[in-house]
């Protein structure tokens, strides 16, 4: 059975920002970065640790429903360009009055692009030359 690339970006509750302290530390002594719908602040880890995201929603987004759909939206785009990141980072997205009404694929290029504005991509590889 062949492993589809959805499966290997799995996004187990190990992966996400949990306690204050690291929350706390990604704004403190990490980056920030506004982009679209979002606000990322992230901190470098060492190489070798896996990377974290964490979500924050206020209530200015709306009912319940509206800041559990900006956290879904937030925390698939980590999942889904997760491996395209040159190092391993702690991620905090704070989400925006903006996202509410986006789609999937708004959200996640808003996300692409603060991740390359803060220089967070891999480069891609380049094809070889054909003779």
């Amino acid at each position: 059975m062949d492993a589809s690339p959805s499966a290997r970006l799995v996004l187990p509750r190990s992966r996400r920002i949990k306690h204050r302290r690291d929350f706390l530390r990604a704004r403190a002594q990490g980056r920030r970065l506004v982009q679209g719908c979002l606000i990322l602040n992230w901190f470098t880890l060492p190489a070798g640790s896996p990377s974290r995201v964490g979500v924050i929603t206020n209530r200015k987004l709306g009912e319940s429903v509206a800041r559990s759909r900006a956290r879904r939206l937030l925390r698939e785009a980590f999942r889904l360009r997760q491996l395209q990141l040159a190092q391993p980072i702690d991620a905090v997205l704070v989400a925006r009055a903006s996202i509410n009404g986006r789609k999937l694929a708004e959200v996640d290029r808003d996300y692409a692009s603060a991740l390359k504005r803060a220089g967070l991509l891999r480069e891609p590889a380049t094809p070889a030359p054909a003779s």
